[in-house]
């Protein structure tokens, strides 16, 4: 071995190892010793990128090291038997890198092969949400002789019964998972969790059934022929969806409460994060009925659709379906009432004449949401079916929601309703700055304005994006017709429970005298 000391400290350094470091003199010759022999070149001027890289793999090996250094070291030359760590040369030069190399000895025989590092190879098990089975009736069969309109019917089927079996696993999954443990944790109480949850465990042995009557009509090659009449005995259960749906909106804003408190959000995102959950939070859940009733419709037509005019369903579809469709705008009629009732509870108003009776008399809601008026405030707009009320969200000394009256509400039958075409200059201070963006120009903007009421000011709006301001023109011009058609025919009601004074006079008269009839006309 040979090493050479300059005032540079500048070494050659080369490793070739056989089983043990060799003990050497200060001469820097080799001892006669039966063991194997170590012959060290070291080299420093290495390129600095190899040098960088062999940097990077000594300190993943010192990590796991069970005799750790605080020492600058330098990597050895790469070698498939030794990677070497060399302090820098000083006297007793030898001895230094006898213990370097000893050191380095040790990492490649005990910690072999290396442990991974717990950081970069742990994955969580959430990562990846479980998948749903996404099998087709066609994979479920080996043979078949059906035509191509018959098997696209069994699919569909097949669609619905897989669809019951999931639903009602999801269904099962809310009830284990999140409303028994946190009853139990007392995570919540057990009449929140009822205003939450609602009718849901109602709903399990409902689509139970369903499943098993489907399950019933399948043959011996796993088709299903006549389904209509099963449907048509089954639908009448759906009318369970309206007490459920009613219960939705108080259970969303109450659920959205309770979210603010740490032991229900920390409970909820393990769940959400865990792999059953398929990164749903809860309210996923919860709203999976809904979901799977306005798909029932969907899937009666596409069964109509590919069933042949000879098929027993010809008939008994169309029944089922209208049946079905009647069901559907009941629980959307009554949800929308429910809807109406629970925001009207929640406006607060700041005086006495923003109580209207149109308010009051709305029975549901065409459509509400967030807009911007034009000083760039953000404000929760509800268009009710007699009224457009505007308010600004906030919160009661509960943490419950609650919506400040803004200005004075609108009669819709007196609304004056005005688009804005986008690019159009904001001139005039009608639009400020926050409101234009500061380049003077506006978009998504329309302006409503009420007739005959002073103190109701006109009130330019702007929506997030055109197609929100779209939904918003549209009904908002169909809230209008509609009021002024129900104001007018209510007149004209009116006005014959009040009829001509001469008219009544007429209808009071006996027929059996043309004599009386012509005093009471003279008269």
């Amino acid at each position: 071995m040979e090493v050479e000391e300059t005032g540079k400290t500048r070494t050659t350094c080369a490793a070739t190892l056989e089983t043990h470091s060799v003990p050497c003199d200060h001469a820097g010759k080799r001892k006669q010793d039966p063991e194997p022999v170590v012959t060290i070149i070291v080299d420093e001027e290495e390129d600095e990128e190899d040098e960088k890289d062999e940097g990077e793999m000594m300190s993943d090996h010192i990590r796991y090291s069970e005799e750790p250094s605080n020492k600058r070291v330098k990597p050895v030359v790469k070698s498939n038997s030794l990677t070497g760590v060399i302090t820098p040369v000083k006297t007793p030069a030898l001895k230094r890198i006898g213990q370097s190399i000893s050191r380095s000895i040790s990492f490649r025989t005990e910690a072999r092969p290396l442990p991974p590092a717990p950081l970069r190879s742990r994955t969580k098990a959430s990562s990846y949400p479980r998948r749903r089975n996404s099998q087709c009736w066609s994979d479920t069969v080996e043979s078949h002789d059906l035509t191509a309109k018959e098997i696209k019917r069994q699919e569909v089927i097949y669609e619905l019964t897989q669809g019951e079996r999931q639903f009602i696993e999801d269904l099962s999954l809310v009830k284990k998972v999140y409303y028994e443990p946190m009853l139990k944790l007392d995570i919540m109480t057990e009449n929140e969790l009822g205003q939450i949850f609602g009718t849901l465990d109602s709903l399990i042995p409902l689509h139970q059934d369903l499943l098993s009557r489907l399950e019933r009509l399948k043959g011996s090659e796993k088709t299903i022929g006549q389904v209509g009449p099963t449907l048509m005995n089954w639908f009448p259960c759906l009318e369970a969806y309206v007490t459920y749906c009613c219960n939705q909106v108080g259970a969303k804003a109450l659920l959205d409460q309770k979210k603010h408190e740490k032991r229900v959000e920390h409970f909820l995102r393990l769940c959400q994060e865990s792999s059953f959950s398929r990164k749903l939070d809860l309210w996923n859940f919860l709203d999976l009925p809904r979901s799977r009733l306005v798909k029932y419709p969907l899937l009666l037509k596409e069964i109509q659709k590919c069933t042949p005019p000879e098929h027993p369903d010809e008939d008994t579809l169309p029944d089922a379906l209208e049946l079905l469709h009647s069901i559907v705008a009941e629980v959307n009629k009554k949800t929308g009432e429910a809807e109406c009732q629970f925001y009207r509870r929640c406006l607060a108003y700041l005086e006495e004449s923003q109580r209207l009776q149109e308010i009051q008399l709305s029975r549901f809601l065409y459509c509400h949401g967030e807009l911007k008026n034009n000083k760039g405030q953000r404000l929760h707009v509800f268009l009710f079916e007699l009224a457009l009320v505007l308010t600004r969200p906030g919160e009661d000394r509960e943490g419950g929601q609650v919506f400040h009256v803004y200005r004075q509400p609108l009669p819709n039958a007196l609304i004056n309703l005005e688009e804005i075409p986008d690019g159009e200059a904001g001139g005039g201070g009608t639009f400020r700055g926050a409101f234009t963006g500061g380049n003077d120009k506006v978009k998504n903007c329309f302006r409503v304005s009420s007739r005959g009421r002073s103190k109701a000011h006109p009130y330019s709006l702007q929506a997030n994006e055109s197609f929100s301001k779209q939904q918003w023109i549209t009904c908002l011009r169909q809230a209008i017709v509609q009021s002024r058609d129900g104001t007018a025919q209510t007149s004209q009601s009116q006005r014959s429970l009040h009829p001509d004074p001469a008219l009544y006079h007429i209808a009071q008269l006996s027929l059996s005298s043309d004599t009386e009839m012509a005093d009471h006309t003279c008269r």
